[in-house]
């Protein structure tokens, strides 16, 4: 488990998503639009087709140690 602290941000609306960015190239690889390689989202929404709408993984800071906990997903 991988850990990432944002400190000084301020109260509101966030969204997380992350790609585990296998080969180092910088983006998220797909094939026929499916992702090949792991991707995670604030707040665990069910995936659908493409990303997941902001108020799906939306969450709210208002105040210190908010956190999140992402579930890697891997589809291949």
């Amino acid at each position: 488990m991988r850990t990432l602290a944002y400190e000084g941000l301020p109260p509101g609306g966030y969204a997380v998503a992350i790609i585990h960015d296998e080969n180092g190239n910088g983006k998220l690889d797909t094939f026929a639009g499916i992702p090949r390689e792991g991707f995670g989202f604030s707040r665990n929404p069910r995936i659908a087709f493409g990303p997941p709408r902001f108020s799906a993984a939306r969450f709210t800071v208002d105040h210190d140690g908010e956190e999140q906990r992402i579930r890697m997903r891997y589809m291949f």
